[in-house]
């Protein structure tokens, strides 16, 4: 019984320095630009997951950006996203009942899932890390705030090769600042998502194309930039 008693205060402490260090880790980087993520470590070719230089990255402040890159990518990946708390369990139902039936997966991961994910876990997939994903949303919806968490995703999300946030993607593809990006570039940046890896923004496919004006239609059926303004700013 001891050994048991023991194992069990063991394991408690365990977790209760895991949680305490995570959330040390969540508030120091609400304040602190990002400067890369677990997913850009996974890209590296060095084993260590030492950043390379060829990995395109930069930090951009989201003030510093056009309102129609938050809104093309909450358009396109979770429209729900300033209603729920980090889980949107009608897409979750949904995705359920569709898997049933059809070959290919459909996933219902929103924007704060993603950002845990990127940021501090691996690309792999098991119940442990969906686990460790689910922990750490709740942590940035808890610590962060709708804000911050727009604002990490749009710098972190993968947005072609070694391409990493729109700062990097907005003057790579179309040579100009993200406060410049308009409606239509927004929306074709957001079509890249959640498959950067097969799609390309220096040749946008058709299904790019078509999905650039799905995207744009959505924008303006959400409220545009006014949108964005009443529930961001």
């Amino acid at each position: 019984m001891r050994t048991i008693y023991n194992f069990i205060t063991k394991m408690l402490m365990v977790l209760g320095i895991y949680t305490a260090v995570s959330i040390i880790i969540i508030l120091f980087f609400r304040f602190i630009d990002i400067s890369h993520s677990s997913f850009m470590n996974s890209a590296s070719e060095f084993p260590e997951g030492l950043i390379i230089n060829d990995i395109d990255y930069k930090f951009v402040s989201i003030n510093k950006m056009s309102s129609a890159l938050p809104l093309a990518v909450i358009a396109s990946e979770d429209q729900a996203f300033f209603e729920h708390f980090g889980f949107d369990f009608n897409q979750i139902e949904k995705a359920l009942k569709e898997n049933k039936r059809r070959k290919r997966i459909r996933g219902a991961s929103t924007i704060s899932m993603q950002v845990a994910k990127n940021l501090f876990l691996s690309p792999s997939k098991n119940l442990f890390r969906k686990g460790l994903e689910s922990y750490y949303t709740l942590l940035l919806e808890l610590l962060w705030g709708k804000k911050r968490i727009l604002e990490v995703y749009l710098n972190v999300a993968e947005m072609g090769k070694n391409t990493y946030g729109v700062g990097a993607a907005s003057n790579k593809y179309f040579k100009r600042e993200p406060a410049r990006i308009n409606f239509s570039q927004a929306a074709l940046m957001a079509s890249v998502l959640p498959k950067p890896s097969v799609r390309n923004l220096s040749r946008p496919s058709g299904y790019m194309i078509r999905r650039k004006a799905q995207i744009v239609q959505q924008m303006n059926q959400l409220g545009g930039n006014k949108f964005i303004k009443e529930n961001l700013y």
